[in-house]
């Protein structure tokens, strides 16, 4: 969103394109200004380009993209918390069903991405979807996106072929901070799970 967000938004006009969305929506956390502010900008050049609006590049097909700011609640990456934080209220997760796509934002039909996904489409269409199956595994083709944090050298976002093991992630950010010896790996954030190096307690050879 920060490096370059008209890639966010040419994967969510293919997108919308494909599912016949008229509107599209970036909710963006309170902790990420910079993104936010981005991204507006680049809205307001791609309008100005035509590449969003009622008639995109004369082609009769009508996008329009808006971005949504949040307080940053850890919650609102609940799809339908986060459908509740953009129409203004509490983000809280709606039960289910109806789901997402039958009744979603203002209680329309809604498809929910996230970035990574959606910054894959142009990609996908420009190498082809042969080329994108050779770059790395047969059956888990393309890059991913790893947000490493903590206490490693240089915490960050890296992109790497399928595949990586957990030391080569940690090796890219710089190896283990402070007295340089690993204890645990948190997994996917605060709602996932501790692994351990070997020789203490459940451990997994990473």
């Amino acid at each position: 969103m920060e490096g370059d967000p008209f890639a966010v938004l040419e994967g969510m006009t293919i997108a919308a394109f494909a599912v016949g969305a008229r509107q599209g929506y970036i909710y963006a956390r309170g902790e990420y200004p910079m993104a936010a502010e981005r991204l507006s900008h680049a809205i307001r050049i791609a309008r100005e380009q035509k590449f969003l609006g009622d008639d995109i590049l004369g082609s009769g097909f009508r996008f329009d993209v808006e971005v949504r700011r949040g307080a940053g609640a850890y919650i609102c990456g609940e799809e339908t918390a986060l459908f509740n934080s953009i129409e203004g209220y509490r983000g809280e997760p709606r039960n289910k069903p109806p789901f997402p796509t039958q009744s979603g934002l203002f209680r329309q039909p809604t498809v929910v991405n996230n970035v990574e996904t959606l910054i894959n489409i142009p990609e996908i269409i420009w190498a082809a979807v042969r080329r994108t199956r050779r770059l790395v595994l047969a059956n888990s083709s393309g890059h991913r996106l790893f947000c490493v944090s903590g206490s490693v050298n240089r915490p960050g976002v890296y992109e790497t072929p399928y595949g990586p093991k957990l030391r080569q992630m940690i090796e890219m950010a710089g190896g283990v901070g402070g007295t340089g010896r690993l204890q645990a790996v948190l997994l996917g954030g605060a709602a996932g799970s501790f692994v351990s190096h070997r020789g203490t307690g459940h451990a997994i050879d990473i």
